[in-house]
């Protein structure tokens, strides 16, 4: 057979295996609103997820952002990263091995002053099982992960 032949096919082969999926900075289940519309300062006030309400809205990282009250709102505004989940809002168990997996809000955790969300129940008490390695792993993945440029 001709070797010219198999040439494209190598080429396309090489490429596929090099890119990773350019994923959105924030997980957003509706393309617009993080945490599906949960105050991520109520996880560290109220140590218990709460959902945000649309008329305290604030935009960050190209998502709105709910918050249940005027005072979690400016509390955000002021150092949203000390509030926003780690890994974009994506599944923390997930992301240990790269993957971009959606999260429920009700599944999460605060481990040294981050919070970390997970698929659901199940997956977070796998992720459990070895929260300061998963986290090592996790964090290492979401460094190389390629992410899509964030709107204001």
């Amino acid at each position: 057979m001709n070797k010219s032949y198999f040439l494209p096919i190598l080429i396309l082969l090489l490429l596929d295996c090099g890119s990773r999926q350019v994923v959105d900075p924030i997980f957003k289940e509706d393309g617009k609103t993080a945490i599906h519309g949960y105050d991520p300062v109520s996880y560290f006030t109220e140590s218990k997820p709460t959902e945000g309400n649309p008329k305290f809205s604030y935009r960050w990282k190209g998502a709105d952002w709910r918050f249940s009250s005027a005072k979690n709102l400016e509390t955000f505004k002021k150092s949203p990263e000390n509030f926003a989940p780690q890994y974009g809002g994506y599944c923390a168990y997930a992301m240990r091995d790269g993957e971009t997996y959606e999260t429920n809000p009700k599944a999460w955790k605060i481990v040294s002053g981050k919070l970390y969300l997970n698929y659901n129940e199940k997956v977070h008490g796998f992720w459990e099982r070895d929260v300061p390695g998963n986290i090592i792993k996790a964090d290492n993945q979401w460094k190389v992960l390629p992410r899509k440029e964030s709107n204001p």
